[in-house]
């Protein structure tokens, strides 16, 4: 959709009842639902709404259903800073995240403004009118309507949606069993007293293992590379006493400050002392296994600790599957399927009734909508991040994305803030257009999440990137962001702001839209 075509002044008559907003949010989940509670707290004379092209909120909490699915972080830290996670237990459920997801969209009067099926296809730049021209779907009656925006805020996380990861496995056809992804999981699935084949060794396939193992035969973890993987305790004691005699609000943010401090020290040691690191965790695993248990073989990564990120595993559920001959790890790669299985490159062949590829995800930035500024389009590899959360070039849009080394929610805060403050600013000095632009265009630059992990590197060549300094620099670290984007100034030499004369026909059909 070009920037010609889909403009309000070029369009019928009719056109001017599209309905314009001063901020139109892109997702449901976590980070939509975060920015919307600010943008309303901050500045509650902004117009907005939250597009969800899916049929509830919760965004990857209502998404996956397979057994066990749990945060891989506290909720201390994953949660709102602005809404205390009152649970006993740290590392939750999906079920429970839900929940308390959807109690902060209706406390904070959310609900009102979310409309389900929702898919946004294509937005559309216009400089001269100074707003976006939005193609949504309707993704349950496939109507197509078309409204403006004067902001985009795009929270619609990283990967597809539609469709999970799943390498090319020879013979697969052959198999006489199921195959199941975990991102479509089947509701009817009965694993009780089967034998399962989990190919995987990441956050997923380390929490299907213990919660399958409970009711199944048994549960084998096929993995080609071992990962990092540490026993956390599913319910924090100082969390919960902190709570008891200060109450949730006050417990709740000294637990939160402990947390952010101790996720970073782990971090930053794990970086600095990487041998040291993987030392302390093999020892931690091996007095997790039973005794004589092939450590090195199962878990001992050819990668440093954070490389990629760290498996949790609450109260060290799955060692304990391991020590009750419940379930059991194969390090290995699959030759082909079998009618009954796998047959591995050792010659080894591995039974099983179901095998679910806990393979990984598709990342998709944007949730895939083609973006045109001023009849351009815009490819993401061409543009760099600006304070991670804008696009160089790309006017009156910003996004949220969090941390891969600590809870992903830590950062998406801070962004919001920032938004709020940034779109303050521009209400003050009456501004129409924010554009970041890179003063130097022979800053060096490299991928935007610069992550060994398999699901990143895929698609590496097909996101933006960050520069080598600040404010082009994305940031993982807290407290820097902490500073970047609550205590400094939104004002910066690369971030570029105009003011728009309306004419007398576009203020004349905004009004008529609000």
């Amino acid at each position: 959709m070009s920037a010609a075509s889909a403009s309000p002044a070029s369009a019928s008559p009719a056109a001017t009842q599209v309905e314009h907003l001063d901020v139109l949010i892109i997702g449901a989940g976590i980070s939509g639902i975060g920015a919307a509670r600010y943008l309303k707290t901050e500045l509650p004379s902004k117009s907005f709404a939250i597009l969800e092209a899916r049929a509830a909120s919760g965004g990857t909490w209502d998404l996956f259903r397979y057994p066990g699915i749990r945060s891989d972080s506290d909720l201390h830290t994953f949660g709102y800073e602005f809404k205390p996670w009152r649970d006993e237990e740290s590392i939750a459920s999906a079920p429970r995240i839900l929940t308390y997801l959807r109690e902060t969209a209706t406390e904070n009067g959310l609900d009102s403004h979310t409309r389900y099926h929702h898919k946004v296809l294509s937005v559309s730049w216009s400089t001269e009118q100074a707003r976006w021209t939005v193609l949504v779907e309707r993704a349950d009656t496939g109507e197509r309507t078309t409204l403006t925006c004067a902001w985009l805020f795009c929270a619609g996380g990283y990967y597809r949606y539609d469709q999970g990861f799943t390498p090319h496995f020879e013979g697969r056809e052959r198999f006489r069993g199921t195959i199941v992804h975990p991102q479509h999981w089947p509701e009817d699935l009965d694993y009780a007293g089967k034998r399962v084949l989990v190919i995987g060794s990441g956050a997923t396939a380390v929490t299907l293992l213990p919660a399958m193992a409970e009711t199944a035969a048994h549960v084998t973890m096929l993995q080609r590379t071992p990962s990092y993987i540490l026993p956390v305790p599913r319910k924090d004691v100082i969390a919960n006493t902190l709570r008891k005699y200060l109450g949730p609000e006050r417990g709740y943010a000294l637990t939160r400050r402990k947390n952010i401090a101790q996720q970073r020290l782990v971090w930053a040691l794990c970086q600095r002392y990487p041998k040291a690191a993987r030392r302390l965790i093999r020892w931690v695993n091996s007095h997790q296994l039973p005794d004589g248990y092939p450590v090195d073989e199962h878990f001992n990564p050819p990668y440093d600790p954070w490389d990629q990120r760290l498996c949790a595993v609450p109260d060290g559920d799955l060692f304990k599957s391991i020590r009750a001959g419940k379930a059991s790890v194969v390090t290995d790669r699959i030759t082909t399927f079998t009618e009954n299985g796998v047959r591995l490159e050792s010659g080894r062949e591995l039974e099983a009734d179901i095998v679910v590829t806990a393979t990984g995800l598709n990342v998709q930035a944007f949730g895939g909508i083609q973006v045109t500024v001023d009849g351009e389009e815009v490819r993401l590899s061409d543009t760099v991040a600006y304070k991670g959360m804008m696009l160089s070039g790309v006017p009156n849009l910003a996004f949220s994305i969090g941390y891969t080394n600590s809870s992903w929610t830590l950062k998406v805060g801070l962004l919001c803030e920032h938004f709020c403050r940034l779109l303050a600013h521009m209400d003050t000095y009456g501004q129409d257009i924010c554009r970041p632009e890179v003063a130097d265009p022979s800053m060096p630059t490299r991928p935007f999440l610069d992550f060994a992990a398999g699901y990143i590197q895929r698609v590496v060549d097909q996101l933006p990137r960050q520069g080598d300094r600040m404010p082009w620099l994305t940031s993982m670290d807290y407290h820097s962001d902490v500073k970047l984007l609550r205590a400094d100034s939104v004002v910066d030499p690369e971030l570029h702001f105009t003011r728009v004369e309306t004419s007398p026909a576009t203020a004349a059909e905004t009004a008529v839209a609000r």
